[in-house]
Parts: structure tokens; C-alpha cells; sequence
């Protein structure tokens, strides 16, 4: 049954070069409860996040959602609430499989106003050129997954990660360190290079839409978990393209694959970080 009243708040964690904010929900009272790291999608950690962190909180679980990129001095200024709208609302206007076609992009770059043009720009030029600092961002989530675990009213035994888009991806990368007990990936990449793979010491569930582009290797994954016999369930969701899960994102939301996932992750989570 779902629980209603929480204690949610901003709080802190020590990472490898900085403090690290990130938003803590969990439902009033005392009992050892399992625990969720949440892992937002490339444009940190907005109101949609903090509100899924909020539904897994009513579900029972005690949950710690990083903002890897509000925290980073170097790139917090990038993420304003103007920026990743405006970037956002270019994004979506390009066809679908021209988002990685560097030439295509700069020439529809071309075409908006000088102002537009810098913001956008910046951002693709930083955060889709592989600049952003993905190793440190992983060593962050290990920070997380330490935090939580040290937390009272945590059950250090069980505690997952979930995460979308680049956060499905960090989440794949926080479980190739074994320290998890449960791992859900929202449309993220595979881990690089695959053979991280065998490191992965829980249960696995992947969700993707079946018109998402990142599809093209998931035949690769699934030889991967089959290769190292690990627990791997994975679900496409038709007519569902990136991103179908944030209800916050007017282009990409797909209301009823996202109900499936929901509950399709939902009783993955509790059924691998419930009681035992």
C-alpha cells in the first residue's frame, strides 16, 4: 500500500572534488526501509525527478536523488531552467535520428536567432560531445550509494539504483560495481566496454521504446547478460520513442507506456529489495 506522508528535503554528500546536493524523500517513521539511488536524465535534477522520487518514496523505499550537474561548479551555470528549455525545445524539432548527425544539427543551429544560437549551441558543444566528466560522475554515484547505505531508517542490504536516459546509463555503470542489489535502466546505453557486465551482482530490468535509436545495440546487451548468466529482464514499449517516461516532456511522453513501465518497475524493485 501506498504511504502518503513524507519527509523530503535537499541535502549533501561529499564527492571525489566538490559537496553534492541532491533530494532526499522518504516516508515519516523509524523502520529500516530499502533504498533508491535516482539518477535524473541529462538535464538534472528538475521538478519531474523530484516528483518520481516522490512516488518511489509513497511505494516504502527511502530515495537519494544527485543533481550531478547542478553541483559542478564548471557546468551548474549550462543547466539553468532557461537553457535546458531552450536546448529541449530545439532538440525536439530535429527529425527523429538526425540528434547524432553533427552536420545536420549545426546547420539547423544556423538557422536560429544569434542569442538562441550561443545558448544551444553551448550546451550541444559541451554536454552531446562527450565533455561532460562521466568518470567523476561515477565515482559521485558510488558517493550516493555510500550515503544512503550510512543513513538511518536505510536497510544497507537492499538498496537499488534506477535512472533515465543518462541516468540509465550511470545506473548501468553504478551496477557494474557489484555494490547494488537491484538496477532498473530507462532507455540508458550499454555499459562500455560490455564485459563490465560480468561485474553486476543483482538483478537487472531494462526499459526501452521500440522507436529510440539506442536500440540498434541492445542485441549486444542481451548476449552480454546471457554470457555472463546474469538476471536480466528487459521490456520495449510500442509506439514509444526516448524519453516516453517523463510527463514533463510535451514532445516524447507516452502516457501508457509509461504506466506499464511504472508498474512493471515498480514490482521489480519491491520484489528484489523487499524483505528477504
Amino acid at each position: 500500500m501506498a504511504m502518503s506522508q513524507l519527509e523530503s528535503g535537499m541535502t549533501s554528500f561529499k564527492g571525489p572534488e566538490h559537496e553534492v546536493r541532491a533530494y532526499l524523500t522518504r516516508p515519516a517513521g523509524s523502520a529500516p526501509l530499502p533504498g533508491l539511488v535516482l539518477i535524473h536524465e541529462i538535464w538534472g535534477l528538475t521538478p519531474h525527478i523530484r516528483d518520481v522520487a516522490d512516488r518511489f518514496a509513497r511505494e516504502g523505499f527511502v530515495v537519494l536523488a544527485p543533481d550531478l550537474m547542478g553541483s559542478d561548479p564548471a557546468i551548474a551555470p549550462l543547466f539553468s531552467e532557461a537553457n535546458v528549455e531552450a536546448v529541449m525545445r530545439f532538440m525536439f524539432t530535429l527529425p527523429p535520428g538526425k540528434m547524432r548527425d553533427q552536420a545536420f544539427v549545426q546547420e539547423e543551429l544556423a538557422r536560429l536567432p544569434q542569442d538562441q544560437r550561443t545558448t544551444v549551441g553551448t550546451f550541444f558543444g559541451t554536454v552531446f560531445a562527450g565533455k561532460l566528466p562521466f568518470p567523476r560522475f561515477a565515482q559521485e554515484l558510488s558517493a550516493a550509494y555510500e550515503d544512503l547505505k550510512a543513513r538511518g531508517g536505510v536497510d544497507a542490504s537492499r538498496i537499488g539504483s534506477l535512472g533515465f536516459c543518462f541516468g540509465g546509463t550511470m545506473s548501468f555503470k553504478l551496477a557494474c560495481t557489484g555494490v547494488t542489489q537491484a538496477c532498473v535502466v530507462f532507455y540508458g546505453q550499454n555499459p562500455d566496454p560490455l564485459g563490465l557486465v560480468e561485474k553486476i551482482n543483482c538483478p537487472v530490468l531494462c526499459n526501452y521504446g521500440a522507436e529510440d535509436g539506442l536500440n540498434a545495440t541492445l542485441d549486444q546487451l542481451v548476449g552480454a547478460m546471457v554470457r555472463y548468466k546474469k538476471d536480466f529482464e528487459m521490456r520495449i514499449y510500442s509506439g514509444a520513442a526516448h524519453a516516453f517516461f517523463n510527463d514533463d516532456n510535451q514532445y516524447m511522453y507516452k502516457p501508457i507506456a509509461a504506466r506499464q513501465a511504472w508498474a512493471l518497475s515498480l514490482d521489480f524493485l519491491k520484489r528484489n529489495l523487499g524483505e528477504h
